[in-house]
């Protein structure tokens, strides 16, 4: 599939099948997050891989999905820009999970990009060590959904040429 269609055939998923993912396609994703970018090759990106999705109902909405990647990243390990300390956890977090969430669309699965949880519980849930800061939740699997028509603004409305 070319990389526009890939695009626009990528849709968030918000019900899924109980179908497990494979193996090999987890994998696929995962190696897919390793190979992001990130600012300085710093890497500060840590996957929590979230198998019995149930135990995150209390932090967040994974919509039935079997699997879950929790981002998280490392503040201290990541590049921060010399001029005014910029930490760049978040935009690397953001690369990774952006390459995992084409990679499974790529390979047929479905997903969303959850940014709506309780980071307090998820920490508590996941034991997620203090110097991690969980950035977003990546639910991925197979959903029984169509995607709806995809309504973007204009190239007009988005880019400024200087």
């Amino acid at each position: 599939m070319k990389f526009s269609e890939l695009c626009l055939s990528r849709f968030s998923a918000r019900s899924y099948t109980e179908k497990s993912v494979e193996r090999e396609k987890l994998d696929a994703v995962l190696e897919a997050g390793r190979l992001a970018p990130t600012a300085a090759n710093k890497q500060p990106q840590k996957i929590i891989v979230v198998k019995d999705t149930n135990k995150l109902s209390e932090a967040a909405d994974i919509y039935g999905a079997p699997l879950a990647l929790v981002v998280c990243a490392d503040k201290n390990t990541a590049w921060k820009r010399p001029f005014d300390g910029k930490n760049t956890a978040d935009i690397d977090a953001a690369i990774v999970t952006d390459h995992m969430m084409l990679a499974a669309a790529d390979l047929g699965l479905d997903s969303v990009w959850i940014c709506y949880f309780k980071p307090d519980i998820l920490r508590r849930i996941l034991n997620i060590p203090d110097n991690l800061e969980p950035i977003n939740i990546l639910a991925i699997g197979y959903s029984g959904e169509k995607p709806a028509k995809k309504v973007r603004k204009t190239l007009d409305e988005l880019v400024v040429w200087d």
